[in-house]
């Protein structure tokens, strides 16, 4: 299971991340694209925790639709629509709960990646932020089938991300800004990618504190 304070929890690990890793998100931004998505996320998860307080006694899906509408409104370039797609798109499964089965919390990872992948219309090899989602979704459903627990499909889908990430640094960018570099853009890691790693990672590190 994953409380609501878990939740809360989660939102506040991956800002304190995206915090940290500023200058790294902006240094891999740098070299493929406009140097400015550590500093978006940034001033968008500053803003979004800042906001948590006001919904901190409402249900999941309540808490994930303010994240939504925070990142939309708050961070710039394609990142705002993006991450705020996948957090409204997420938010759909939670609606009215205050707890989340395993079942239930790969609904909400599937829900996310699905809102990304309409919204960007990016696929899997285009060298962005589906590089990292789409592997470790179908990596947590492939642990439940399995009948492992919620922290253990969890630790298998962020083995699956971070091999996706580290497989978007050889990749020709297809999506995006980075995509205007052409062959420039093979040998970087990408910065969306990277964030969404972190998201999942600040995600398990919460669900292992219990």
């Amino acid at each position: 299971m994953v409380n609501k304070k878990q939740v809360l929890q989660w939102l506040q690990a991956f800002a304190t991340e995206i915090e940290q890793n500023k200058e790294y998100l902006t240094e891999l931004d740098a070299a493929i694209g406009d140097a400015d998505h550590g500093i978006n996320m940034d001033r968008g998860f500053k803003k979004v925790i800042s906001q948590l307080t006001t919904v901190a006694d409402q249900d999941i899906g309540s808490i994930l639709k303010t994240v939504s509408m925070t990142l939309i409104t708050s961070v710039g370039g394609a990142s705002g629509p993006l991450y705020g797609t996948l957090f409204l798109r997420a938010s759909t499964v939670a609606t009215g709960k205050h707890e989340l089965n395993a079942q239930e919390l790969g609904e909400l990872l599937q829900a996310g990646l699905d809102g990304v992948l309409q919204r960007g219309r990016a696929k899997l090899g285009d060298k962005t932020m589906v590089d990292v989602l789409s592997p470790a979704v179908v990596a947590f459903g492939q642990a439940l089938a399995e009948n492992m627990d919620t922290l253990a499909a969890m630790q298998q889908a962020v083995a699956a991300a971070k091999k996706g990430l580290q497989d978007t640094t050889p990749m020709l960018a297809k999506k995006g800004r980075a995509s205007y570099l052409g062959e420039r853009s093979v040998g970087h890691q990408d910065p969306g990618a990277t964030s969404s790693y972190l998201m999942l990672k600040s995600l398990l590190e919460t669900l292992e504190k219990g």
